[in-house]
C-alpha cells in the first residue's frame, strides 16, 4: 500500500489562517495529513474529523494519538451543519485517498484487478458492480458523460449491455476490457488510461459526490463564524465548477449600474475570495506527487 501524501497542503494551510483557540473541521479526514497540520497549530482549539470510510478513521486515531482535541465523525461531510457551528475554518480534499486506490479490493482503481465495489461508505448499499450489471443502457450513458465527461459514453454503454448479458461483469480488469472493446484504435493509442473517465463517472455516481459538494456549498456559509474560512481542494472540472460558481455567487452582489446610489447604499457581499485564480501544485510537488497534478484549490471568507 502506498503513503497517502496530503495535496497543497501548505497552500490549504496559509488560506485557513488557523487561529490558536479556534474551531476547524477537516470535512474529508483520509489517513489525516492535513488534520496533523491543523492540530500542530491548535492550542486551545478543537478540530472536527468527518469521514466515510472507517479504515481511514481508524488509521488516522492512530496517526493523531498525540492529540485529545479533535472528535471524529464517521458520516459524510455533508451533513456536518448538524454536529457542528460556529467554526472557524472548514477544509475539504475531495481526491481519494493513495490507499483506497491503491487496495485492489476496493474496486477504485483501474490499474489493479478486484472486486466492482467503489464504495467510500462500506455499509453503503450502492456498488459499482450494481451500477454496471443493473443500470439501463440510458442510465449508463448518463453517468458516463455526465461524471466522466466521457465522449464515447453511448458505445462503452452498449458494450456493456452486450457483456453482461453473457455473464455479470465482476471485475474491474473485465470492466476495463469492456471499455476498450468500445473505443476505436486512436482514442487507445493516447496518452493517458482508456478507462480513467468511466471509472471516475462510476465513483461519483456510486458515492453521491456531487450531490454531497452541492449541499455542502448550500449550509457552510451559516456554519462560519465571522472571519471563517472554507478551503476546497477539487480534482476534476465537475467539482471545480460548482465550487467557483458558489464561490462567486457568495462574493458578488448583484448591482444595477444604470442606477445612481450614494456610497453609504451600496450593498457589499457577505463574503470575499480568498484568491481570485484557483492554486495548483507547485513542480516540487508534482514531482514528488504526480497524483496533485489535477488539484484546485479556492477558498472563501466570511467578513
Amino acid at each position: 500500500m502506498s503513503k497517502h501524501i496530503s495535496v497543497l497542503l501548505d497552500e490549504a494551510l496559509k488560506l485557513l489562517d488557523v487561529k490558536e483557540n479556534g474551531v476547524y473541521i477537516d470535512g474529508t479526514l483520509g489517513r489525516g495529513g492535513h488534520s496533523k497540520k491543523i492540530l500542530e497549530k491548535l492550542k486551545g482549539g478543537r478540530l472536527y474529523c468527518f469521514d466515510l470510510d472507517e479504515q481511514a478513521i481508524k488509521e488516522s486515531k492512530e496517526n493523531l494519538k498525540d492529540y485529545d482535541n479533535v472528535t471524529y465523525i464517521h458520516d459524510n461531510f455533508k451533513n456536518m451543519n448538524k454536529y457542528v457551528s460556529g467554526v472557524d475554518g472548514i477544509l475539504l480534499d475531495l481526491g481519494v485517498s493513495s490507499p483506497q486506490f491503491d487496495e485492489g479490493d476496493r474496486g477504485f482503481s483501474y490499474r489493479f484487478d478486484g472486486p466492482l465495489d467503489m464504495r467510500m461508505n462500506q455499509e453503503g448499499d450502492l456498488t459499482a458492480y450494481k451500477v454496471v450489471n443493473t443500470y439501463s443502457k440510458e442510465e449508463l450513458e448518463k453517468v458516463f458523460w455526465n461524471y466522466g465527461e466521457e465522449k464515447f459514453s453511448r458505445s462503452i454503454a452498449a458494450k456493456i449491455i452486450e457483456k453482461r448479458a453473457e455473464a455479470p461483469i465482476k471485475t474491474t480488469f473485465e470492466l476495463v476490457d469492456v471499455i476498450k472493446s468500445a473505443l476505436p484504435a486512436k482514442v487507445l493509442n493516447k496518452k493517458g488510461h482508456p478507462a480513467k473517465q468511466c471509472f471516475q463517472a462510476l465513483r461519483i455516481e456510486v458515492n453521491g459526490e456531487l450531490d454531497s459538494l452541492n449541499q455542502f456549498l448550500e449550509v457552510f456559509p451559516d456554519m462560519l463564524n465571522k472571519d471563517g474560512k472554507v478551503a476546497i481542494i477539487t480534482f476534476h472540472s465537475l467539482e471545480d465548477r460548482l465550487v467557483k460558481r458558489r464561490f462567486k455567487d457568495l462574493s458578488t452582489v448583484e448591482d444595477d449600474k444604470r442606477i445612481y446610489k450614494l456610497p453609504s447604499e451600496i450593498e457589499e457581499a457577505d463574503f470575499e475570495l480568498l484568491n481570485r485564480k484557483a492554486l495548483i501544485a507547485t513542480d516540487e510537488e508534482l514531482e514528488n506527487n504526480p497524483r496533485s497534478k489535477s488539484a484546485k484549490l479556492r477558498g472563501l471568507r466570511k467578513k
